[in-house]
């Protein structure tokens, strides 16, 4: 079965918001590079995929600057970057029609953030019929605040207070709910070893 390599969100944007000081691996750009090598070695495509929000005035407006991929990262000649506007990377883009046309069965997910954009892209490509791998160490992720919890805390409030999920946890929670129904759990080394 033909298989490709898809990267979402890896982008600068998350790097110029203040919760990055608290993200699960600030290195994620590292172990990306690594599977994006091992992939292209193989002959297998990859396609990047970064989240956009045009006119939002935020880090992920592209008239900032940082809708792009993070420092170390860079598309190879041929390999699509596409702009999402939507949490997974199938529904305002044509990723499907990408796969499709190159006879992919098979979707390796890494990315930003581990429960939100690579979680749910996980779950739509179940759902259209892709066998998935979740590379859950090429994801990340921060600690996530109660729902009650009051807007615009500073990292180190948001980190003190008990009721936040921690990052480890939200990681763990993530690959109990896709193991064995959406997807295949998998590491780097997995997928990189000789």
């Amino acid at each position: 079965m033909k298989r490709a390599l898809v990267v979402i969100d890896v982008q600068e944007s998350f790097r110029q918001r203040p919760i990055w000081a608290a993200i699960s691996d600030p290195d994620i750009a590292k172990s990306v590079h690594r599977l994006t090598e091992a992939f292209r070695s193989a002959g297998d495509p990859v396609v990047w995929v970064l989240h956009s929000e045009p006119g939002s005035a935020s880090v992920f407006d592209p008239a900032w600057g940082f809708v792009r991929l993070m420092d170390g990262l860079a598309a190879a000649p041929g390999e699509p970057v596409l702009y999402k506007t939507s949490h997974n990377a199938f529904t305002t883009t044509n990723l499907q029609q990408l796969l499709t046309q190159q006879g992919i069965g098979e979707v390796v997910l890494c990315g930003m953030r581990t429960e939100q954009c690579v979680e749910t892209t996980a779950r739509l490509a179940s759902d259209l019929g892709y066998q998935v791998v979740f590379v859950t160490d090429a994801t990340a992720t921060n600690p996530i605040e109660h729902r009650d919890a009051p807007p615009g805390r500073p990292v180190e409030e948001i980190l003190a207070d008990p009721r936040t999920l921690p990052a480890d946890q939200v990681i763990a929670r993530t690959e109990y709910a896709l193991a064995g129904r959406f997807a295949t759990i998998a590491t780097v080394e997995d997928l990189t070893a000789g």
